[in-house]
């Protein structure tokens, strides 16, 4: 039977690193008798990584397991070095595929590209369609009545879910044609120039199937998320961000069962998932902020006094404060950090060390695993003020009592500050209130074996709301 469609159809994986539930490729394989899927490590992104990356790592893992499926399945993955605008056009004429099919990344960066990309394939006669994918609703989908974009987390949310219905949860098919192909090459870390860093040590799980597995004991706990999310020593998160981040499974999916099992743990997951796709239509709407642009532009005339060897005590986990080491620690080591803690840290960098946020903003997408630009502005923008539904300016965090909150016993301070393992758990919070006497029963002298504190919380205080004053008439001021 005589068909009209295209031989071939090219399937670019960028940041949905699966084959099922998949919208380009469920749109690639209505449209082209065969699809080819490729992935790029691109060179545009990694030339600036530090070798040891553990993203790169995960990824690498990721497409390999990939690779092996398609496989299985009588094809291959293509896999190729180099600049993804050079690339993609090469490989749509190597394969003949009239059209490239991926899923949209919202970054300005991944926009730029994209345009790049589109622009090249257009001009010899070939086209790229992209798909929603990565959000349940994206930039317009959800406005205010005025069509205007939200500012403001829980109106946004309220919307958000009076637009839900089951046609945007509805799974994509998972059946394609693949393409026979021979199995292809892909080059290893060394060739991409990265070296393995201590992912597998971790016992990070990786690709679709560490995706499911950490889904189902996830799934074990969900109704316990409410209660056991803001306490680092116990399992209360889900573990999953990594494998939002890189596609390994579908929002689609993950937000089908929220909405539908009930109950407060379930539901206050499902706040979280929205507040990703918030912090996405804000970028959205506002790509300044790529820029290093606060939020609240008032914000933007700050002038960060930066003191000298702040930021460094900060990111070497030696400020003094033990739930902010230990949660410094817990990054440099893991590339995670619990949520609670990135709250605190991050507060801790702005409102009593006095670093500009946007080097903090800086360190985490260095060291997160999980890196998100616009979850990582948006959580940074809010701890330090500037962002929007922000933390207002004059409530600040007391890293003391943040700690005594939520770390009572001093668990998971003596799981990264094993110096501090013998104070009591009474004690541990400020230990540089230790006598001489009890510093010597416990085993560690402040200010050789841990720190002192960088600086004093109630006077840096003090420093902070001076700071943010001279810029807050239009941002609201103390009660």
């Amino acid at each position: 039977m005589k068909t009209d469609k295209p031989e071939t159809a090219l399937l670019w994986l960028r940041r949905d690193l699966r084959l099922h539930d998949h919208a380009a490729l469920h749109h690639a394989a209505i449209a082209a008798g065969q699809v080819v899927v490729v992935f790029i490590f691109d060179s545009e992104i990694l030339q600036d990584l530090p070798r040891q990356d553990r993203r790169v790592e995960f990824i690498w893992e990721c497409v390999s397991a990939l690779k092996r499926t398609l496989e299985a399945r009588g094809s291959s993955l293509v896999v190729r070095h180099g600049s993804a605008v050079e690339l993609i056009p090469q490989l749509a004429a190597e394969y003949d595929a009239d059209a490239v099919f991926c899923n949209r990344d919202y970054e300005p960066l991944a926009l730029q590209r994209d345009a790049l990309v589109a622009e090249q394939l257009t001009a010899v006669g070939r086209h790229l369609y992209s798909y929603k994918d990565q959000v349940v609703f994206e930039c317009d989908e959800v406005l205010t009545q005025t069509g205007k974009p939200f500012g403001v987390f829980t109106p946004y949310k309220n919307a958000w879910l009076k637009k839900l219905t089951p046609l945007y949860l509805q799974p994509y098919p998972s059946e394609a044609d693949y393409a026979p192909l021979l199995p292809q090459s892909m080059p290893e870390l060394a060739e991409l120039g990265f070296e393995r860093s201590n992912l597998q040590q971790l016992g990070i799980k990786t690709g679709v199937d560490g995706a499911a597995q950490l889904w189902e004991d996830f799934v074990e706990r969900i109704d316990r998320y409410q209660d056991a999310r803001d306490f680092p020593a116990i399992k209360g998160p889900s573990y999953l961000s990594v494998h939002l981040r890189f596609g390994t499974l579908s929002i689609r999916q993950l937000v089908n069962y929220a909405y539908h099992h009930g109950g407060a743990g379930a539901q206050t997951w499902l706040s979280e998932l929205i507040w990703r796709e918030f912090y996405q239509q804000v970028l959205c709407h506002h790509p300044e902020l790529a820029l290093g642009h606060s939020y609240k532009s008032d914000f933007d005339a700050i002038v960060w006094p930066n003191p000298p060897g702040h930021f460094e005590a900060w990111c070497q986990a030696r400020t003094g404060y033990p739930v902010v080491d230990a949660a410094m620690r817990q990054l440099n080591q893991t590339g995670y950090m619990h949520n609670r803690l990135r709250m605190i840290a991050a507060s801790f960098l702005v409102k009593d060390l006095h670093v500009d946020w946007r080097w903090g903003e800086a360190y985490f997408a260095e060291q997160l695993l999980d890196y998100d630009f616009a979850a990582n502005n948006g959580g940074w923008q809010w701890c330090a003020s500037t962002g929007c539904d922000a933390q207002p300016w004059f409530r600040i965090f007391n890293p003391v009592t943040q700690s005594q909150r939520f770390d009572a016993e001093g668990r998971f301070i003596k799981r990264y500050l094993p110096e501090l393992a013998a104070v009591p758990a009474k004690l541990i919070h400020a230990p540089w209130l230790l006598s001489a006497a009890q510093q010597q029963d416990f085993g560690v002298k402040i200010g050789q074996d841990y720190p002192a504190p960088v600086v004093n919380h109630a006077q840096a205080r003090e420093l902070t709301l001076a700071l943010f004053k001279t810029h807050s008439a239009s941002t609201g001021t103390p009660d």
